[in-house]
């Protein structure tokens, strides 16, 4: 347990990255991560598209915020991976979706998320989620079919900052026992 601990308790959120490309070899292997995150029936309904090319990453930089502080990233990584997921397909049965949650992609690609954003880190590379105002449009950029949506992004390098870590809250402040 000590090892992935070391790695929760490492990952930051990087914003700045060294000019140096991702062996695939590498960019695979962080994928393979995702593969294996868990999900409502095995549902698996993420999709990942891997964007290189500076002329799509500056289209999909358009739609963010310039005063997103991650808004710089998204081009100057050297990888973008615009995470989507499925509708209708996770936590959904018979037509109709049987929880109080609708649908679960969104849980789902959170998972997914998190497993490439640690697997990232213990190989030595940076990660950070962006995900606010922007998805229809990023959509249209990388061609997502319908019944898909976007849900983050995640630009992904080697690191070219070491932030400090982020206050965090004490465990007795959201840990309740028997009840809350």
């Amino acid at each position: 347990m000590a090892d992935i601990m070391k790695t929760i308790l490492g990952r930051r959120s990087i914003r700045r990255f060294q000019e140096k490309d991702i062996p695939d070899e590498l960019l695979n292997k962080i994928l393979e991560a995702a593969r294996w995150a868990p999900s409502w029936a095995n549902a698996q309904p993420w999709e990942f598209v891997v964007v290189k090319d500076r002329s799509i990453k500056e289209k999909i930089q358009k739609t963010v915020s310039s005063r997103n502080p991650s808004s710089l990233a998204i081009v100057n990584a050297p990888v973008l991976l615009v995470v989507c997921g499925q509708l209708q397909k996770s936590g959904f049965y018979n037509d109709q979706y049987p929880t109080k949650f609708d649908d679960w992609f969104m849980y789902d690609l959170g998972l997914a998320t998190e497993n490439l954003c640690l697997a990232a880190h213990d190989s030595g590379l940076g990660t950070v989620i962006v995900g606010r105002g922007f998805h229809d449009k990023v959509g249209e950029a990388v061609n997502l079919p319908d019944n898909h949506e976007v849900l983050v992004l995640v630009p992904i390098g080697y690191p070219d900052q070491d932030p400090k870590p982020p206050k965090r809250r004490e465990r007795d402040e959201f840990v309740h026992f028997d009840t809350f």
